[in-house]
């Protein structure tokens, strides 16, 4: 049994990607889009059709945001007929410090899906983890839409969103990992990885408390981070990283465990708006990548315009 399939035996695997070909190969549960992903998936003759699609389908004069929003639909509905289990849709990162838009644009996401016949049970509402995201997503999840809470470098942010009942998070790994290496100019082995850490820890406390919101780790920078975090409850990984674990065969050992964090000596803590943003800001790391997350979805995500706007004319 190769190192996936071991490793789906005690975790949810999710690939991380907009390529249907990558997702119908390693046989996920799930699987995850971004603005950057969609982008790339989109400048791919293979998809060339869907970008068609949306503009055909959508008004003439419609804003250009409508046709993005058809396209990520196209891409989850496409998905949705590969995986058993759900999709992540983003919301425009634009809208990361807007509670009220981000809210009304989730309605709109789940609309389109439900018009084309998919239950909001099959899709995930990505947002980021700003103090306004997780209050969007406190709202959608009281009305029956799942959210996932991405952009996640924080034990504060962790915390807020388990106390805001969303379904998921995806706590980053391997941009943790880039952060620490430029700021101390090391290597770390996966066992010391500062992103391991921080999502090992998060596992525990969720476990340690009962709370029900799932932990997803991403954004991983190589194989050893994945399988120090074998056992958590899902993992979205990347085509190639998926890959390396289908071609090796080395025993997988499961490092997360809820029987291991019952019996952490874990403090509980609370974050009210204003503690939540001064550990926050007292994080540089979680800080700086949260902010670097959002300019960088909300560049891709106006290029994606641009491609639009010139397949429109």
């Amino acid at each position: 049994m190769n190192q996936l399939e071991q490793l789906k035996q005690f975790t949810k695997v999710v690939a991380d990607t907009g390529d249907f070909s990558s997702i119908k190969e390693f046989k996920p549960q799930d699987a995850t889009t971004n603005p950057s992903l969609i982008l790339k998936a989109a400048g791919m003759p293979a998809y060339a059709h869907l970008v068609e699609r949306a503009v055909k389908d959508t008004a003439a004069g419609a804003p250009v945001g409508t046709v993005i929003d058809a396209l990520l639909v196209l891409f989850g509905i496409e998905i949705l007929k590969i995986v058993p289990g759900r999709v992540s849709t983003e919301v425009d990162a634009r809208l990361s410090f807007d509670r009220d838009a981000s809210i009304a644009k989730a309605h709109e996401i789940i609309a389109l899906y439900e018009k084309a016949g998919i239950g909001r049970e099959r899709v995930l509402i990505k947002l980021a983890s700003t103090w306004e995201g997780i209050r969007a997503a406190e709202q959608l999840q009281k009305e029956g839409i799942n959210c996932n809470l991405t952009l996640l470098f924080s034990f504060p942010q962790a915390v807020a969103c388990a106390e805001a009942k969303v379904q998921l998070i995806s706590p980053f790994v391997g941009r943790i990992l880039d952060w620490y290496k430029k700021s101390t100019g090391r290597d770390y082995a996966a066992t010391e990885d500062p992103g391991v850490q921080s999502v090992a820890a998060i596992y525990n406390y969720y476990k340690k408390f009962g709370y029900k919101t799932e932990v997803m780790g991403a954004s991983f920078r190589n194989k050893g981070e994945i399988l120090e975090l074998a056992g958590c409850d899902l993992l979205t990984i990347s085509p190639n990283l998926l890959a390396e674990l289908a071609a090796a065969n080395d025993p997988v050992q499961r490092k997360l465990d809820p029987a291991h964090a019952t019996g952490a000596k874990i403090e509980r803590v609370s974050f009210d708006e204003k503690g939540f943003r001064w550990a926050l800001n007292e994080d540089q790391m979680a800080t700086e990548k949260l902010s670097d997350g959002i300019r960088l979805f909300a560049a891709d995500a106006i290029k994606l315009e641009d491609m639009i706007r010139k397949k429109r004319g």
